[in-house]
């Protein structure tokens, strides 16, 4: 296993090199009905940004639409991507989510998970115009991030944005679900679908489900032998439990109107 450094590595990193492969917010569930939501037909062109391991990706194409396009800023990721998925309808390009380089309107479904919550607002703001902006009319963009309760006051939401900040190495700026709907309806978006359900990331049954049984125990085992990383997932699981009445997963279906 390649060596890390494990006190600056992101979470999702660290995570990753235990060997866990789900690393979105609601885990598979929330995706898979992402996924349904969005209602891919075999006509339909597709854009995937930041496609991560190729999970989301795989479902995608089991729907055989017309081409399917992953965009992700990590030359790395994409040279993975490309050994794990490849055909004539299927290309990956290297290119940030708010400058995609395809044409406007030219495509029908545009896809993207843990990645809006990563990004400061004006950042959020430009790829969501580049969604809109790749998307035919009537065409449909969905998202699964994180999201924050409706109620929250700002000195909690500072707290948790805090904590993201300091515990997980990465500057996650989740939303409320009203804010996340304002987003996208300030962009030209309706809002169809809303699904959400608990961040249980690190939880036992979500990692059996996402993992599978043989694979949370392997990461529990990769966990246990590297004490340093144990340290940091451990702090990473507490802080998720002490703030889980406020931060959940969020799935949105928009259309382009």
């Amino acid at each position: 296993m390649k060596q890390i450094d494990v006190e600056q590595a992101k979470g999702h990193l660290l995570l990753a090199k235990m060997g866990k492969k789900v690393l979105r917010p609601g885990g598979k569930e929330l995706t898979q009905k992402l996924i349904q939501d969005l209602k891919i037909y075999s006509e339909d062109d597709v854009v995937e940004f930041a496609p991560g391991l190729g999970y989301t990706a795989s479902l995608i194409l089991a729907k055989n639409p017309k081409s399917y396009t992953g965009i992700d800023s990590d030359k790395a990721m994409i040279a993975q991507l490309q050994k794990k998925i490849s055909g004539s309808n299927q290309k990956f390009i290297l290119a940030d989510a708010s400058q995609t380089g395809l044409a406007a309107e030219s495509t029908d479904k545009v896809i993207g998970e843990a990645m809006l919550s990563m990004q400061s607002p004006h950042q959020k703001t430009a790829i969501i115009k580049e969604a809109h902006r790749i998307l035919n009319k009537g065409g449909f963009y969905g998202i699964h991030e994180l999201s924050l309760d409706n109620e929250l006051n700002d000195t909690l939401k500072a707290k948790i944005q805090k904590y993201f900040t300091v515990k997980m190495k990465v500057n996650a700026r989740p939303l409320t679900q009203q804010e996340w709907k304002n987003l996208l309806e300030n962009e030209g978006f309706a809002i169809r679908e809303i699904k959400t359900t608990p961040m249980h990331l690190l939880e036992p049954k979500r990692m059996i489900a996402d993992e599978g049984l043989f694979g949370a125990l392997q990461i529990g085992i990769n966990i246990l032998t590297h004490p340093e990383t144990k340290k940091r997932i451990l702090e990473m699981r507490k802080t998720f439990k002490k703030y889980q009445k406020h931060i959940s997963a969020i799935s949105i279906v928009a259309q382009k109107v």
